[in-house]
């Protein structure tokens, strides 16, 4: 199902990515040394409870996962990359963090990630990992807007990983959203310029450039849900929402607290 929102519906999309990005933000500010990532957690839990929104995830069981959920928020480690099912883990000087969020708030889902390092120490291949998604992220928006094709999309964010050193895995990718968190079309993160679905005014789609250090081939955890490196190696995950406008793209998952 592709869902294209009508004008008067996107301020509420407006809203659900400004809060999907401020809780983002706040959790990041509190992530140290010694964090737990089942306060992660319930943190995400009470903020999505006090706007009046509602969790993604707990009731999600999609067929690749063992479900449901059961958890507010994606928190990934180190050699964990998506749907990093929260556990009793203390975060360590150094760790890469990955936390993936989408939240529905009157009727409308957006969905972003963001990955960065926790403590003081920052090594330099956690480092290059975040900068190439987050680049890959931007050349992916800006080849997006009314007439273009999920192909160019595609193309741009695989062009700037690939450059970057990394492979591609295409299991799992960006998504359009809409009343529900997952949809269609596809967004691969890796494609031909030209090809695929052609975008319109309306559509939201959610971008989500991920990369493993030396691999692309993924493991899952015993949790039935959290997905590795096979290799061991770090990784890093960015994601925005994105609408379609008359325009071109405007990104919906943008804090707005200071």
């Amino acid at each position: 199902m592709i869902e294209i929102l009508n004008p008067s519906e996107l301020p509420r999309a407006r809203q659900a990515g400004a809060l999907v990005a401020d809780i983002l933000q706040t959790l990041k500010s509190r992530c140290e040394v010694g964090t737990n990532l089942l306060d992660i957690d319930r943190w995400a839990q009470a903020m999505i409870v006090e706007a009046g929104a509602q969790s993604c995830y707990v009731d999600y069981e999609p067929s690749f996962g063992r479900g449901p959920f059961g958890h507010y928020i994606c928190t990934s480690v180190n050699d964990a990359v998506l749907h990093g099912l929260p556990h009793d883990y203390p975060l360590a000087d150094g760790d890469l963090l990955s936390l993936d969020l989408a939240v529905a708030k009157g009727g409308v889902v957006a969905d972003s990630a963001i990955s960065f390092v926790v403590g003081d120490t920052e090594p330099p291949e956690s480092v290059a990992l975040i900068n190439a998604t987050e680049r890959a992220l931007r050349a992916g928006i800006a080849a997006a807007g009314p007439g273009a094709r999920i192909g160019d999309i595609s193309h741009a964010i695989g062009s700037v990983l690939r450059a970057a050193g990394y492979s591609v895995n295409t299991e799992f990718g960006g998504h359009g959203v809409g009343s529900t968190m997952h949809q269609d079309p596809h967004v691969p993160n890796t494609g031909q310029p030209g090809r695929g679905y052609r975008l319109r005014p309306g559509l939201l789609l959610a971008l989500e450039p991920w990369v493993m250090a030396d691999t692309a081939t993924l493991v899952t955890d015993a949790d039935g849900w959290t997905l590795r490196s096979a290799t061991g190696c770090r990784t890093a995950h960015s994601e925005h929402t994105i609408a379609i406008t008359d325009d071109g793209a405007e990104i919906l998952t943008v804090p707005q607290r200071a």
